[in-house]
């Protein structure tokens, strides 16, 4: 198998973003637009990704601190793609392999795709290989330019087509694999000759063609993975289509969404078989639920939330953080944070964790077969031994139970 590493590129700014985060930081369905991109590398066998930043370049590494596969490529002045990729001849010039070069603000990638583009790039033997799309409205989008037999002659931007090339609806959306010496060989001969006096790694295309190697394109991206995000509105209808697929996977893996379009599920989290989500719910972060629960509606499950199996929660009720056992039942309007519950515990209508003091978070530990009674406010830090029963509207702290 070829070595293979990545180029991903993202130091650009977004003004239509109108942001003071790094745009690829921004979320898609609770995570950073950026990680699908570095996971769609690993999933087809990059060994190491150069991350090229510029804009909110800190905040992009702390983000990814625990990654011990990115390198990390500053670019200080944005002057086009070409010159991204030129930022990373310090390491990969003597590589000797293939390179993925991809944007980072593109979520949508799959790796299905990349694993075509893999595939055909391999077979043809070819210095370079790009995936394209075709797209009813291709406005924005480079062109790709072919010949009557249909081998690429070029990608020409936008900004810079004829009426005539405006009409064609292949598009690049950058996709691109190249043989990495053929491709810093060429970088150094790219000029800034186009409306944005910018250096385009298109036009190394165009060099690596015009110096005899072949290049080939395979149109393998499917038109919602060619978007790019660049504005509100384009991560917005991202998110959309991301959590489109994260509810497809869910139903196929056995999980019943009632109401899908109601319904909002974290890239995250993990759903057990024959889970039934009720309509209204909200599930964020690292959230993990067993089998045969039920979940809502109007429920609201955040980070660090583990459920068991045949836990049930009701209308109105929020857990945090918490760990609820087999057989939980918490029906109506309660909140439960910062928490062990036992197993076949009953947690009675709007009662609830009192989980901070204006200071500190504290936690709560609920024993096995314990009722808590309905509007009972348990205040932690609070150990509740197993059989507890706890009579409705109670105030319970450690004190008035006994210090352990």
């Amino acid at each position: 198998m070829a070595k293979r590493v990545a180029i991903v590129l993202a130091a650009g700014v977004s003004s239509r973003m109108n942001t003071r985060l790094a745009k690829v930081l921004h979320e898609v369905c609770g995570r950073p637009m950026l990680a699908y991109v570095f996971d769609a590398c690993r999933e087809v066998g990059v060994d190491k990704i150069y991350a090229v930043v510029g804009y909110g370049a800190e905040q992009v590494k702390d983000r990814f601190a625990d990654s011990n596969d990115i390198v990390w490529v500053q670019q200080d002045e944005q002057k086009g793609t070409a010159h991204a990729v030129l930022c990373c001849r310090k390491h990969l010039k003597d590589f000797d392999g293939e390179t993925l070069v991809l944007c980072g603000d593109g979520p949508l990638i799959r790796d299905k795709t990349l694993k075509t583009l893999i595939g055909k790039h391999e077979a043809g033997q070819s210095a370079a290989t790009l995936a394209t799309a075709v797209l009813d409205d291709p406005a924005g989008y480079g062109r790709i330019i072919r010949d009557t037999y249909g081998n690429i002659q070029g990608i020409l931007e936008d900004s810079d087509c004829t009426d005539e090339q405006l009409a064609i609806k292949e598009v690049n959306p950058s996709y691109y694999l190249f043989n990495n010496k053929v491709l810093f060989e060429v970088l150094e001969k790219v000029k800034p000759d186009n409306a944005k006096k910018e250096y385009y790694l298109t036009d190394a295309l165009s060099l690596i063609i015009a110096t005899g190697h072949k290049v080939e394109a395979i149109t393998a991206v499917l038109p919602e993975e060619a978007m790019g995000v660049n504005s509100r509105a384009q991560l917005s209808e991202a998110s959309k289509i991301m959590q489109r697929r994260i509810q497809r996977q869910l139903l196929e893996n056995g999980v019943t969404i009632v109401d899908p379009d109601n319904t909002w599920i974290d890239a995250r989290a993990q759903i057990g078989q024959d889970t039934v989500v009720e309509p209204f719910t909200y599930i964020h972060g690292e959230v993990r639920i067993g089998r045969g629960c039920r979940i809502g509606p109007f429920a609201y499950l955040r980070s660090g939330t583990v459920l068991e199996d045949d836990v049930v929660l009701g209308v109105f009720t929020e857990v945090k953080n918490s760990v609820l056992g087999q057989g939980v039942r918490a029906r109506h309007h309660s909140y439960i944070g910062d928490a062990a519950v036992g197993e076949n515990v009953n947690v009675g209508a709007g009662s609830i964790t009192a989980n901070f003091d204006g200071e500190k978070v504290s936690r709560t530990s609920v024993g096995d077969n314990c009722y808590i009674g309905s509007g009972a406010i348990l205040i932690a830090p609070l150990e509740l031994k197993g059989g507890s029963h706890i009579k409705p509207g109670a105030v319970v702290s450690q004190d008035s139970i006994g210090k352990k």
